[in-house]
């Protein structure tokens, strides 16, 4: 690493303030778990509601069972993998590294929370070396 590399300088500052928003983040997801677990009927009306007129609303109810399903199950994957990132990034332990890498890309999908978190746990924890990478060829970037 060089001296201008500005991961090189402070890595710890930036692992104290993504491990913060990590566990806060996941802990959000877990509401938001719970959450979609109470309300679930509510939200199986609500869109029951709006099968009056379609040929086959059946069908249309268990896509909308089985995505519901998947998107509890992701939000507990984001949730767990984002605290138990966060807390490890806190604790300064090396794995927490590649989990927040894990968390930042599963949570990508949530707007405007997750791409904004992944988007920046990307950015600080991928550096691009290009020095690095043209060293055998002889090339500098």
């Amino acid at each position: 690493m060089t001296s201008e590399d500005p991961v090189a300088h402070s890595p710890s500052r930036y692992f104290q303030v993504l491990g913060g928003l990590w566990t806060v983040y996941g802990l959000f997801r877990l509401v938001m778990v719970v959450c979609l677990l109470m309300y679930g009927a509510t939200a199986t009306l609500m869109f029951g509601a709006l099968l009056n007129r379609v040929a086959d609303p059946f069908t249309l109810m268990d896509i909308f069972h089985f995505l519901y399903a998947v998107l509890i199950a992701l939000s507990l994957v984001c949730g767990l993998l984002g605290l138990v990132a966060g807390l490890a990034l806190l604790g300064g332990h090396r794995s927490g590294r590649n989990l927040a890498l894990i968390a930042s890309v599963l949570s990508l999908c949530d707007i405007p929370l997750g791409i904004t978190l992944g988007i920046y746990t990307l950015v600080k924890l991928l550096p691009i070396r290009s020095a690095h990478v043209y060293e055998r060829s002889g090339q500098t970037a």
